[in-house]
């Protein structure tokens, strides 16, 4: 009996109305029946405290986000499923209905790809009717999270890099096949030179960096006749890979290639005793120009200490800690409805606190130039400093075309290079000041007044 076929997991392009928890398909259909989707809700997206060893965010994801907005849709399968499902056998048959010509057509701000941003001020704001509001929670959150997850990694790795290139290698030890995909974008926007990814440099335009892995040298009767079969078909830009059988000797044969290879690969072993005695052999066999790549389970302390040591490592391939971000491999990232038809929400809950109303971030800079603090504020308030939440959606639509991957990553350095000094430590001793306005905490204080005494007042 043949087998049958895998069961494919990637979505339709045109019908990711599913791709949700099914709590927020019952409270859509909750709303549908009191009468109360189309009321207006504001809706925002942040992240309620920072990871161990973080004292800043870069925030990603953006415009994979927008395109599912854009995009988001129940296909007729999708619709006939959730007839089917014991959860909805009560709710009125108009609502399947409804869900087949369902579209987002709210209104969205949100702080520009590659910022810098901090706990508790809102990174995406949603303003649309209140079923469509919900029905994006677990979309946005997860576009949004992994790739700010891991393109904060990465800023830490390109900054104690100092200057040296970094690649991106993690793509086999993603969680599943898109990760890869979304590692690489979040990487190179960080700063990260490329990725071997073959199909994220295809679609993104990232350069494509790889060397060759340990099963080509072992498919040849010895080392250096692997060297020269490479060198050979792929010419004086290969980088050998040198540690197979014993380093030292693998850097000499690939110093005697002629002509002279671009660079060795150094992916176990002291790192930086190596890389000190392959530069010397390197030198000795006048191949000065000739690059030291390292790589091998590396995150941002293993690379710094090879900085500081003063290691002559030319470039760095991060894989395993960047795509998994090993240290800290989640974030609180949430999103809380902070508005029902104009009026205020929040939320009580002990360490879960929300503050009303809809906002906009003001972020303000020093003498230097140097961001020096965050004032969230009520969307329409003034305030000193650059407002951080631009407007991405209006009525469903884009305002104005998305940047290019490549703005976005002049926008990522710009900001890291305006962050205090010591908000860059891998131990982040810095704390940026983020305050709300009093509009804000006073709406919160009336708000969890009135919840907690209730609508007669104070018990006696």
């Amino acid at each position: 009996m043949p087998g049958t076929p895998p069961i494919s997991l990637w979505p339709d392009p045109d019908a990711i109305g599913t791709l949700t928890d099914l709590y927020e398909l019952t409270m859509m259909a909750g709303y549908a029946a009191e009468g109360m989707a189309e009321t207006p809700a504001t809706f925002e997206l942040f992240v309620r405290k920072l990871p161990a060893n973080r004292s800043y965010l870069v925030f990603a994801g953006l415009e994979q986000a927008i395109d599912g907005l854009l995009s988001m849709r129940f296909g007729d399968e999708q619709v006939a499923w959730l007839r089917k499902h014991p959860t909805f056998q009560h709710v009125d048959p108009s609502w399947f209905d409804r869900l087949r010509s369902l579209r987002f057509t709210g209104d969205v701000w949100a702080a520009p790809e590659g910022s810098v941003v901090f706990p508790n001020e809102p990174l995406v704001r949603v303003e649309a009717p209140l079923e469509q509001a919900q029905w994006i929670e677990t979309f946005l959150i997860n576009a949004c999270a992994y790739p700010t997850m891991v393109a904060s990694k990465a800023s830490r790795i390109i900054h104690v890099a100092g200057g040296r290139s970094v690649v991106e290698f993690g793509a086999r030890r993603g969680h599943g096949p898109m990760a890869p995909l979304l590692a690489a974008r979040s990487a190179y926007l960080a700063g990260f030179s490329g990725t071997s990814h073959v199909e994220a440099a295809r679609r993104l335009g990232i350069p494509a960096i790889g060397t060759m892995a340990h099963s080509w040298i072992q498919s040849f009767e010895d080392e250096l006749a692997s060297f020269r079969a490479f060198g050979r078909h792929f010419g004086a830009q290969s980088t050998m890979l040198v540690d197979t059988y014993d380093t030292l000797e693998g850097v000499r044969r690939a110093a005697s290639i002629e002509p002279a290879v671009a660079g060795v690969r150094l992916d176990s072993g002291d790192l930086l005793a190596l890389s000190r005695e392959a530069r010397s052999i390197l030198d000795a066999h006048d191949r000065p120009r000739t690059r030291i790549f390292a790589s091998g389970d590396l995150d941002e302390w293993a690379i710094d200490r090879l900085v500081r040591a003063g290691a002559p490592i030319d470039a760095f391939g991060v894989g395993t800690e960047l795509i998994t971000s090993r240290d800290a491999p989640s974030l609180a990232m949430v999103y809380k409805i902070v508005a029902y038809d104009g009026t205020g929400r929040l939320k009580l809950s002990p360490d879960k606190v929300s503050i009303p109303l809809a906002k906009q971030v003001f972020r303000s800079r020093d003498g230097q130039g140097r961001f020096a603090g965050d004032r969230v504020t009520r969307f329409d308030e003034p305030a000193e400093g650059e407002p951080l939440l631009i407007p991405v959606l209006r009525g469903g639509e884009l305002v104005d075309p998305l940047p290019g991957l490549d703005a976005i990553r002049s926008r990522c350095a710009d900001q890291i290079a305006s962050l205090p000094d010591a908000l860059l430590t891998l131990d982040a001793q810095g704390d940026y000041p983020v305050d709300f306005s009093s509009s804000l905490t006073d709406e919160a204080d009336r708000i969890a007044h009135r919840l907690r005494t209730g609508p007669a007042g104070p018990a006696d």
